[in-house]
């Protein structure tokens, strides 16, 4: 079950009582099936039981599907996407990593998500028949969706029916328009990637040889009294 208190602002999710962090390193190529099969692994260590576990790609994909599945009213962070080629090249495997540690460090740090079960088999589970047991339970849950309602320990406190229904509104018009805003955000980020990556690329590349120009200035300057400057 899951605990939402009454905070100072509202309600609000219970902390998890046991806080850990965890590690995202050392992403190692591996082969099965006699080479005829290439993956990318994680070693994986959770803070609270100091015991790596090595998880690919797949299996982070599998927790996130399980987490959408099993928690529809939280917002569960996308993961880096997956790429059909160049995924062993090592640019893209570090920036994945990077981006891994990021979906990690907020998965470990949310009230529930934290606390999933199905997360701490992905965290500590090293055994790979006892891998299956645990996914194919995770998968069989049955308290997904509406029935999520159902797990949770709500407050005590007798709440005002109109106080409730103007909470809901106002958070109503908050999701309308973080969704609007949300969404122009990201056609003006998209338009401005294409300018940079267009016109604007050869316009900094002119500012950076005119930089350039000026530091070979300073270096003709006898003293040399701007070496710090140019390097």
């Amino acid at each position: 079950s899951y605990t939402i208190d009454m905070g100072p602002l509202g309600p609000m999710w219970k902390a998890n009582p046991q806080p850990f962090t965890c590690s995202v390193e050392d992403p190692t190529k591996q082969t099965k099936f006699k080479g005829i099969k290439t993956y990318i692994s994680y070693r994986v260590t959770p803070s609270h039981t100091g015991h790596p576990v090595y998880r690919r790609y797949k299996h982070f994909d599998w927790l996130y599907n399980r987490l959408l599945h099993k928690f529809t009213v939280i917002s569960v962070p996308h993961l880096p996407e997956k790429q059909a080629t160049g995924r062993f090249e090592e640019d893209f495997i570090e920036k994945r990593k990077r981006r891994l540690i990021l979906w990690m460090n907020h998965m470990t740090s949310h009230p529930v998500l934290s606390q999933y079960e199905g997360f701490e088999h992905f965290l500590m589970c090293a055994d790979d028949k006892q891998w299956k047991l645990g996914k194919r339970r995770a998968e069989k849950d049955e308290m997904v969706g509406a029935h999520f309602m159902l797990t949770l320990q709500i407050p005590n406190e007798h709440q005002d029916l109109q106080d409730v229904e103007e909470r809901v509104d106002t958070f109503k018009s908050f999701a309308r328009k973080m969704d609007d805003s949300v969404m122009q955000l990201t056609h003006v980020a998209s338009e401005l990637v294409r300018k940079h990556l267009g016109g604007f690329r050869k316009e900094f590349q002119r500012l950076g040889n005119s930089f350039q120009s000026i530091s070979q200035a300073f270096m003709l300057d006898p003293p040399h009294s701007s070496d710090s400057l140019n390097n």
